[in-house]
């Protein structure tokens, strides 16, 4: 029987002096794209160092291609691709001498393929890799990740710092690669246009805690922003609000079904909601 999920997170807990991951639970199924969101210090890349074992945990499971904590072992490893905003390759290396490396490390490592996307991404074999830009940096690493098999990608924040051009052949990038249904990613960004674009599913994390799990088409279709003066907010159902806020001259009301709020308040403004927006009044609003 084929497992359905790249990835099961449960219940993951991490307790720091002044933070705590608090049972963060969420799956990345197989050909899907699950973005993680939230602001600076809510816990990502916690959670990304915690799946990765980068870190020891207080608590919680991890499963990666249908093996269990203990089980994730090298040949695990060897199908997961990661890359972390900026570079974690030797600085005196050239790309020419990094597929050396590598060809030692992974089991699987694919050199034609390699150079084939230096060459798509017009970096350079031969260039040291601390005279490359941030952009370039990235590149390589994405360039990596892709060259040795791997089943699952795991990205924290790997279109930051990179020009639009370049961000949207990356996402291309992606969207080919989950074409392959045993093949999935868990994306952090901060550039949620991006996760607009390519994730099937977003998990929002505030304060160590998962906010919400659920499908982009969910969040971009159904939730909406109801834009109001006061006498209009003192009329609204609280049983509709998600979040609201005080603007300078209005009121932002988040609404979890935007149609049925238009029917039931057809004189309010309603407006699409952003992942942006939905973040924004989740954490700088008041929540219902």
């Amino acid at each position: 029987m084929m497992r359905e999920n790249a990835l099961m997170v449960n219940g993951l807990t991490k307790k720091y002096q002044d933070f705590i991951l608090e049972e963060v639970s969420f799956t990345v199924p197989n050909g899907a794209i699950v973005g993680l969101i939230g602001e600076n210090g809510a816990g990502k890349s916690t959670t990304i160092n915690a799946i990765l074992g980068l870190i020891n945990t207080d608590g919680g499971s991890i499963e990666i291609l249908g093996k269990r904590d203990e089980e994730i072992d090298d040949s695990v490893r060897n199908h997961i691709g990661v890359v972390f905003d900026g570079s974690n390759f030797p600085d005196v290396l050239t790309a020419q001498k990094l597929n050396n490396v590598f060809k030692r490390i992974y089991s699987e490592w694919d050199e034609n393929k390699f150079f084939s996307l230096l060459k798509k991404m017009s970096l350079p074999t031969g260039k040291r890799i601390k005279e490359f830009s941030k952009g370039m940096k990235m590149k390589l690493s994405i360039a990596v990740a892709f060259s040795h098999n791997s089943s699952l990608l795991i990205l924290d924040e790997a279109t930051s710092g990179l020009d639009p051009i370049v961000r949207d052949d990356i996402l291309d990038m992606f969207l080919d690669f989950v074409q392959d249904e045993s093949h999935s990613i868990l994306v952090s960004s901060h550039i949620t246009s991006d996760l607009e674009k390519v994730a099937d599913y977003i998990v929002f994390i505030h304060n160590g805690k998962v906010v919400f799990n659920k499908t982009k088409d969910e969040l971009r279709y159904k939730y909406g922003v109801i834009k109001c003066g006061a006498a209009q907010f003192d009329a609204i159902d609280p049983n509709d609000v998600i979040a609201y806020r005080k603007q300078d001259y209005e009121w932002e009301v988040l609404v979890a079904d935007k149609t049925a709020a238009q029917k039931k308040y057809p004189k309010a403004v309603i407006d699409p909601a952003t992942i942006d927006e939905i973040m924004l009044l989740y954490i700088k609003g008041e929540v219902k």
